[in-house]
């Protein structure tokens, strides 16, 4: 059977649409329609009930979910195994949220080139919820991901952990909401910010990765969220401030892998993310200007162990 049909199949049966799997895919609805068909024909058995509101597993169609996922699985294993190159004993891949990559992920890549030079690395990027089912069917052997959802097939291994803070180009030390900077660390963020500042629910600029938006802050003044590991070179020489009461919003990146991937190689990987993960926690050099994290179960906490 041909791959992309067991590929096909799991798109639509994730996303519960034919639409979305064509979307995901890359491909026109007709397209996925065809391949479903296909599919069909050979299994002899009929696998979605499409309607109104998408598309709906039959009988047959939940019992094939987990034949098509060991495929695709096997396939991925056997093709990364495979095409290995000359004098490289294993393989792993690895992907992350696009702001992930800088420095954390960049950091793990000249980690494993100094430490782990017999294992051929593919590095990519994605959305989070991609990665997670990329690693779910086999595709991908690890994600890093912030706050990922949990999943009982997949580990999710805490990596970082630290506070999203609010901080002030002002010299009083206050927050102008005229001035205010909404930086998109997730949607438990927004949820949480939203009830913490309902006032600030239409700010006058919004910027959805936070190097660009603590780099305009600097630059034009204003408020805004950040990691306190970022902020902290920039509090201590006097360019950035506390604002007082401002609630904490927790922080954290993950490490997550399908159950089926513990061993060695994966060890290898998870030791150094670890490792990198250790300096990465540490505050940042005023030209490291940190990332995109999402909140930790939306827990917020009032002037909450202060530094700077």
């Amino acid at each position: 059977m041909d791959i992309t049909l067991a590929r096909t199949f799991l798109e639509v049966s994730a996303s519960g649409s034919f639409i979305s799997a064509a979307e995901r895919l890359h491909l026109t609805q007709t397209a996925v329609s065809a391949r479903i068909r296909t599919l069909e024909e050979q299994l002899g058995r009929r696998l979605f009930v499409r309607n109104k509101a998408g598309a709906r597993l039959t009988t047959a169609g939940e019992r094939f979910v987990q034949h098509a996922t060991t495929l695709v699985q096997v396939w991925e294993q056997a093709r990364q195994h495979v095409a290995l190159p000359p004098g490289r004993e294993e393989g792993v891949s690895l992907g992350g949220e696009l702001s992930l990559w800088h420095p954390l992920l960049a950091d793990w890549l000249i980690w494993m080139h100094r430490a782990c030079p017999d294992i051929a690395l593919r590095a990519e990027v994605d959305s989070p919820m991609r990665l997670l089912d990329r690693v779910h069917e086999g595709s991908l052997d690890i994600a890093v991901l912030y706050n990922p959802p949990q999943r009982p097939d997949l580990i999710s291994e805490l990596l970082v952990e630290e506070r999203l803070v609010m901080v002030t180009t002002a010299p009083d030390g206050a927050m102008n909401p005229a001035q205010y900077v909404f930086v998109d660390w997730g949607p438990s963020f927004a949820a949480n910010h939203q009830a913490a500042f309902p006032e600030l629910s239409n700010p006058p600029v919004s910027i959805s990765l936070g190097p660009l938006a603590l780099t305009y802050l600097l630059s034009v003044g204003g408020s805004g969220y950040f990691r306190i590991g970022t902020a902290q070179p920039f509090l201590a020489d006097g360019r950035l401030r506390l604002v007082k009461d401002a609630p904490e919003f927790s922080w954290s990146a993950y490490a997550v892998y399908a159950r089926r991937q513990e061993g060695h190689v994966i060890e290898r990987v998870r030791h150094g993310l670890r490792a990198v993960a250790t300096a990465y926690d540490e505050p940042q050099h005023g030209d490291d200007i940190g990332s995109r994290p999402t909140v930790r179960g939306g827990k917020q906490r009032k002037g909450a162990n202060r530094r700077g």
